[in-house]
């Protein structure tokens, strides 16, 4: 009876287990069917994934506190560039506090400069900035793009300023300009002495902006003349160009470590200070009229077109907004046309088959014994080609205007968190060897029959930045610089000398300095054993 019972137990287990096996076999099987056609579809649509941060050093190579800030040295657009080969043309890292986004391919600047501007057109701020309240209230690089204040301001330097018309009818100026550079240069031959070519053509500049706003020269090439908005300038933008810890610790800022902060003030207020005097003389004159000047005077200057706007019944317009416009316009107009020029004499010196290229081409349109004239300039293609290959090689602002990113977006795939630093590296995307051949070698002839115009367009080289908040000085600039160069070439022969010995081209100091500008570590000086035309 026992064992009988206990087949009849063992038959009841059997009976039991069998068909929760057969359950769970069953929907197993269910499971692996519908993930096999749930495999399918997916595999049959597009991949939505979220996109990654973008790539970059690891975190293990920085220090405690500063980050990566001892990779990027002295020359962080050189430093930069050789980590995107590694990295990416989207690469990310840690400055300091902030989170950088670096930007080096031609592509992910048309992201970033046009596609995206709209929500990174937001400027970030340097610390400097900050101190003088030159801010996003004020400063027409920094307003939103979509600020009623940033289209006022644009549509005055775009009609106003650098309009074709303006261009047209300033360019007696601009001759004239360019000439007192020239008596400066061969008296100062005649007397033996030696010219900074950048600094002599900054005057220049400086003289060619200031005369279209004030009618007025407020350069000397005489350095020891006091000359209190020139040395404000110099002040100022020795400033900006100096390395500045608050600016990757915003916590530190009002420590001013580095005295920056006082010493900023002090420059900035200087230079308003020049500003407010030079609009009180005009408001004073204005008012001592027995007739009001027609807005159409050919003797109408930019600073009568601001106080007219100031003026305006409802105008928005202070005197505050106008001091601070001019502060960006004279920052922003002097030194990078003077840099350009002494990049390029460099790269012609060490390249002397362009300069000879060059020199032809002038002296066969402008002729024995005369100046160069503002209406040569558009006979003359290969200098035009000169102009431009230096812009590819030596962008005045190697990394634009830093922009910061207003919410999360997403550039060519990568995610750059909001409130991100974006560096537009304008060096490197001019040497980009999938865009350009022997990318650092000076190779003008890759631009004959290009037009200067066209800089910026396709996105292969951006010296002046590109979309809405493109540099508008571009069109002063692409006429000034050509003009200094081709006086300078036209009027003097140039060799290089060390001591007063011939060197050779590669012997030529090429090293650089990033300050506001990037410009040469070790200045180009006129040593003036050479010959130069008589004044006609």
């Amino acid at each position: 009876m026992i064992v009988v019972r206990r087949k009849r137990h063992e038959l009841t287990m059997k009976n039991t287990i069998a068909p929760a096996v057969l359950l769970m076999f069953s929907f197993l099987l269910t499971y692996l069917l519908l993930a096999a056609v749930t495999s399918r579809r997916r595999s049959s649509a597009p991949l939505r994934l979220v996109p990654s941060r973008p790539p970059g050093p690891p975190r293990c190579l920085g220090w405690p506190i500063i980050g990566l800030l001892h990779i990027i040295g002295k020359a962080p657009h050189l430093s930069l560039a050789t980590l995107s080969r590694v990295y990416g043309p989207v690469m990310s890292l840690r400055l300091g506090s902030l989170t950088t986004v670096v930007i080096s391919s031609p592509e992910a600047a048309r992201e970033v400069l046009r596609t995206l501007d709209h929500v990174i057109s937001a400027q970030a701020f340097s610390e400097t900035v900050r101190t003088i309240g030159h801010q996003e209230d004020v400063s027409t690089p920094r307003l939103p793009s979509m600020s009623p204040h940033w289209r006022l301001w644009r549509k005055i330097l775009e009609t106003k300023l650098f309009s074709r018309k303006c261009l047209d009818a300033t360019k007696t100026i601009r001759s004239k300009k360019v000439k007192e550079l020239i008596t400066f240069i061969v008296e100062s031959c005649e007397r033996g002495e030696a010219v900074e070519i950048a600094r002599a053509c900054f005057v220049t500049s400086l003289n060619v902006i200031s005369n279209v706003v004030f009618s007025t020269d407020l350069g000397s090439y005489d350095q020891m003349a006091s000359m209190e908005l020139r040395d404000s300038l110099f002040g100022v933008m020795k400033i900006m160009g100096k390395p500045n810890l608050a600016n990757y610790f915003p916590s530190i800022e009002h420590l001013d470590l580095q005295g920056i902060r006082e010493e900023m003030k002090l420059c900035s207020e200087r230079l308003f200070s020049v500003f407010q005097g030079l609009i009180d003389a005009r408001v004073a004159e204005r008012s001592s009229r027995t007739e009001p000047r027609d807005a159409y005077s050919s003797d109408r200057d930019l600073l009568d077109s601001l106080i007219d706007l100031n003026q305006e019944d409802g105008s928005e317009v202070d005197m505050n907004d106008i001091k601070h416009f001019l502060y960006d316009l004279f920052i922003a107009g002097t030194e990078t046309n003077s840099t350009t020029v002494e990049w390029a004499m460099v790269e012609l010196l060490r390249n002397p088959d362009a300069m000879a290229n060059a020199k032809v081409e002038i002296n066969f349109i402008v002729g024995p014994n005369r100046y160069v004239r503002d209406s040569d300039l558009l006979q003359f293609p290969y200098l035009q080609a000169v102009v431009t290959e230096t812009l590819r090689l030596h962008p005045p602002n190697p990394f634009l205007i830093p922009r910061k990113a207003e919410s999360d977006i997403e550039v060519l795939g990568f995610l750059v968190p909001e409130n991100a630093q974006i560096l537009v590296n304008a060096w490197a995307i001019g040497r980009d060897p999938s865009v350009w051949e022997d990318t650092g070698r000076f190779k003008p002839e890759r631009f004959l029959g290009r037009e200067l115009g066209s800089i910026g367009k396709d996105f292969e080289m951006v010296p002046f930045g590109a979309g809405r908040r493109m540099c508008p000085g571009i069109s002063l600039a692409l006429r000034l610089v050509p003009h200094m160069l081709a006086s300078l070439i036209y009027s003097f022969e140039w060799s290089i000398e060390n001591g007063k010995d011939y060197a050779a081209p590669a012997d030529l100091d090429m090293n650089e300095t990033l300050g506001l500008t990037l410009h040469k570590a070790s200045p180009l000086y006129s040593d003036f054993t050479a010959s130069f035309i008589s004044s006609p």
